[in-house]
């Protein structure tokens, strides 16, 4: 029996596309999938560093980043020992060592004191701290001789002071101070007996210090002083029994002795010691006795206590430069460091307190200039084999990279800025064809000879034990998936990110090497102190194939100050070797910044930046691209998400701004709809939308009847979800019946919400990803105190009728028609939920060049795992008993979990 027409067309169009693609069909192995090829670990910028060198065991150093991250590096290659990534909810304030064996950690606001072993960074104990008030929390390890066989640590936080047994997290004692406001500043620590001296701030004006017995906490004497004009809050110690405060105009120093029977005090101005005064100061850590560090816009001072009589400074060096705490190498004697900046190079200085007038070291060191200017600098000390003290420093650079420096030269460095990622792309590689030479596709004429003459010397077994490294690493480089051109089927490119620190950076996706780096000069930190932030990265343009000699180029967007009304900033940079061929400076904000489809006759795309105030600003600004939108601009919408209020809003464009009519690039905006959302029933939780360059296949889906299903495909598709005010917290924080999440479809152009389902009983953190004509999202269900994922599917019944294939035949049909957001479209959703045993911090969705290849849900687990999901496990057609001619359609039965699949993770 013949197969009815229809059923014939769809096996004659399958037979056709394969047999074109037969010629083209290339794969990789089934038990290749979802392998790593590559996997790198960075722990972000460090803001303190400790350092372990005692000679039993591996030397080392025991870092706290930015990015929450405590890390053990070995301090010969930089590699990670251990690494913890805590959760953002629990920042780590301060870390310490403990008895040459433990990594001592304060968090929470000083709420959380734990220990962890050095050698492997397992968790030792954890102690949870009643705290009064949510302040700066401070951590001292007690070192006094007297007391250390108890092994104390002190945690000050609030009014109350701690102090803890580092072996097992026992609290010894306990002690709140009585006095309203107080705020800890300081503890110092008595050389000669079990004293502790706790210093703080009440109000703004009020200096109290308190002597306790380390031991037991009884307050031995307390004093109290008033000091006119107030305080700013920096209090250092200048010597073992003289304070330095600044006051709070930054304009002067109290001298304050604090171990005397009473509080007594002299004010100085910094501009009778300091030439040239100008701009806000603050006082650096430097802690050393008898010297501080001040740090005003140009320059940072080293002042000389003169008892309390007053200052005198010793040295200044002009910005940037960065100066390091002071380390203890005789009885007598302390070292500090200073790090500043001679041309292209770094000046690594050590200085010993006994004899300021000379310097032990001064080194200069040849660094990337695409590092930056030194941010902080950590010393350490080493005797050498004539017991004389050499000196390593651990820097940190303003693009969060770290650095050990020793005997004039870098040792090893680390790029950490790869931890703060705030954007990313790809890019395509150069194409490798006849007629190119080496030098094009690799990086240059002087690095394929240099390859050549080491593979020579390692025939003739003529190559050192590096010169075979460097032979085997080039080995590597040059394999089929690591070459810098090309690939048949596209998967060698260049992963461009973005940092936090207005860095670009450029890896292979074959080994992740890094190509290129480029710390932007717009985002780098002004010398006001103004700190610039990096916001998104985009493709800028992408040359022809007729062109294909011309480099594609890359758009970075950022703000020039932290502030959201902060004017913006636009570089453009080449994508094979990250030279900056462009940039420039805003005279209006960015709050939104928008990718056109369209592009000028240079193949420059075009982008929308709105400000603050709503109007829309195009680039890039030529007449081309002028030209190009106009044409186009009756049918640009866009709209945005605005939490805080807890709306959406949708928008289209006018002709000229309403404030600047002569800017022919500036663009007004009209509102067009919005959606307000009662706050005390709903609040946003997460919008998603379809990507702009998405390639669909076919917008029809044949099911198993031999039906027909067409795809709703509108671009202006917006996935919203919300959740109940009580269930915006975290996980457990409302009861089930308090607690339900909304999930929307509204269209971006006319407002209209499509489909609007209730999810009872959950709440947040939702994650979600919308492709094709379908949504996944994440939640937690908090009836069966397990996660779900659900997912809608919608379809386009105005095209329902077209199925018979007589009609195709003839063009009786409306798949030609274009879609239009004017007119209510008549949709039909499917949707289902499933369990799913994993939380979830990222979801995203597989894209292909031709969008043939069936989807791949892609899940970034909180165990930092990345789980690939095929779409099949998430159709919402899926039963507990599929029919025959569902099971050939490729529908798996239903069960109430989706399968966690270990070669997918």
């Amino acid at each position: 029996m013949a197969p009815p027409p229809r059923r014939l067309l769809l096996v004659l169009l399958g037979f056709l596309a394969a047999a074109s693609l037969a010629t083209l069909a290339a794969a990789v192995y089934e038990d290749q999938v979802g392998l790593a090829d590559w996997h790198q670990k960075y722990i972000g910028k460090v803001k303190q560093a400790v350092y372990h060198t005692q000679k039993s065991g591996r030397r080392r150093v025991v870092v706290l980043t930015e990015e929450n991250v405590i890390a053990s590096l070995d301090l010969r290659s930089g590699d990670i020992f251990w690494r913890h990534v805590i959760e953002k909810n629990n920042p780590i304030d301060q870390l310490s060592l403990s008895a040459g064996k433990y990594v001592v950690t304060l968090s929470s606001g000083g709420s959380i004191l734990r220990a962890w072993n050095l050698p492997d960074g397992q968790m030792i104990w954890e102690t949870n701290i009643h705290t009064s008030t949510s302040s700066k929390s401070l951590l001292h390890v007690l070192s006094n001789s007297k007391v250390v066989k108890d092994n104390l640590v002190l945690v000050l936080a609030g009014q109350w002071i701690y102090a803890v047994s580092s072996i097992d997290g026992v609290i010894s004692w306990g002690k709140e101070f009585t006095l309203d406001g107080l705020e800890i500043k300081q503890v110092v620590q008595s050389p000669d007996n079990d004293i502790v001296y706790v210093v703080g701030i009440a109000g703004s004006s009020k200096l109290a210090v308190y002597q306790l017995n380390a031991k037991t906490g009884e307050i031995v004497k307390d004093a109290q002083e008033s000091l006119p004009d107030g305080l700013c809050g920096e209090i250092l110690l200048g010597s073992s029994n003289v304070l330095v405060a600044l006051d709070e105009t930054r304009s002067a120093l109290f001298i304050v002795d604090f171990k005397g029977e009473s509080i007594s005090y002299n004010k100085v101005q910094i501009s009778e010691f300091v030439q040239d005064f100008s701009g806000t100061v603050k006082l650096l850590p430097l802690m050393s006795n008898g010297i501080i560090a001040l740090q005003s816009s140009s320059t940072v001072s080293l002042l000389k206590l003169k008892g309390m009589d007053g200052l005198e400074v010793i040295h200044s060096f002009d910005q940037p430069a960065s100066v390091s705490d002071a380390l203890t190498i005789t009885e007598k004697d302390e070292a500090f460091a200073v790090v500043q900046h001679v041309g292209s190079q770094i000046e690594f200085i050590v200085k010993v307190t006994s004899d300021l007038t000379n310097e032990i070291i001064r080194e200069k060191v040849d660094i990337d200039q695409h590092r930056g200017s030194v941010q902080k600098v950590f010393l350490n000390n080493y005797v050498r084999t004539d017991k004389s003290h050499g000196f390593r420093a651990l820097v940190v650079m303003e693009d969060h990279s770290i650095l050990l420096i020793q005997q004039g030269a870098v040792v090893w460095s680390r790029e950490d800025g790869l931890a703060s990622i705030v954007d990313v792309m790809t890019s395509e590689l150069p194409v490798e064809k006849d007629g190119v030479s080496v030098a094009d596709v690799e990086h240059n004429l002087f690095e394929w000879l240099k390859g050549h003459v080491l593979k020579l010397k390692g025939t003739l077994m003529l190559a050192s034990v590096d010169e075979l490294a460097a032979i085997q690493a080039l080995r590597v480089r040059s394999s089929e998936k690591n070459k810098m051109t090309r690939d048949h089927n596209g998967f060698r490119k260049l992963l461009i990110v973005l940092t936090k620190a207005g860095k670009v950076i450029a890896l292979h996706t074959g080994d992740g090497r890094i190509i290129w780096s480029n710390l932007l000069p717009s985002l780098r930190a002004s010398k006001s102190g103004e700190m610039p932030s990096a916001l998104r990265i985009y493709q800028w343009q992408v040359p022809h194939h007729r062109v294909i000699r011309e480099n594609p180029t890359i758009l970075v967007v950022g703000r020039s100050g932290a502030s959201s009304v902060a004017p913006g900033v636009l570089c453009i940079l080449d994508s094979y070797s990250g030279e900056e061929l462009n940039s420039q400076s805003f005279d209006h904000s960015v709050a939104q910044i928008i990718p056109l489809t369209l592009k000028d006759s240079s193949e420059q795309r075009l982008h929308l930046i709105v400000d603050s105030n709503s109007n829309a600003h195009l680039y890039p600004r030529s007449p081309d691209a002028l030209n190009s939108f106009i044409n186009e601009m009756s049918n640009q919408y866009f709209y945005s998400v605005d939490i805080q209020k807890n709306a959406i809003r949708g928008y289209s464009l006018q002709k000229s701004c309403d404030f600047n009519s002569d800017d022919t690039y500036c663009f007004s905006t009209k509102l067009l709809w919005s959606i307000i959302f009662p706050s005390d029933a709903e609040r946003i939780s997460v919008s998603e939308a379809r990507k702009m360059n998405e390639v669909v296949h076919t917008q029809a889906k044949i099911i198993a009847d031999q039906d027909v299903m067409y795809k709703y495909l509108s671009k202006n598709l917006i996935f919203v979800a919300t959740v109940s005010p009580k269930a915006a917290g975290e996980i457990g924080s409302a009861a089930p019946e308090e607690a339900s999440l909304m999930a929307y479809l509204i269209d971006a152009v006319s407002g209209r919400i499509l489909h609007r389902v209730t999810h009872h009983g959950a709440q947040g953190p939702v994650h979600a990803v919308v492709s094709e004509n379908w949504v996944v999202y994440h939640y937690f269900n908090l009836r069966a105190h397990r996660f779900e994922i659900a997912v809608i599917e919608i379809y386009d019944q105005s095209r329902a009728d077209n199925k018979d294939v007589l009609k195709l035949i003839l063009g009786k049909h409306n798949l030609s028609a274009p879609m239009t957001s004017y007119s209510r479209p008549e949709v039909m959703v499917k949707s289902q939920s499933y369990f799913f045993t994993h939380s979830v911090k990222a979801m995203a969705v597989t894209q292909t060049a031709k969008g043939i290849t069936s989807k791949q849900l892609l899940i970034g687990t909180t165990g930092d795992q990345v789980l690939a999901l095929d779409k099949r496990f998430l159709d919402p057609r899926r039963s507990l008993n599929p029919t025959q001619q569902e099971k050939e359609e490729g529908i798996i039965p239903l069960t109430d979990s989706l399968p966690i699949i270990p070669q997918n993770c």
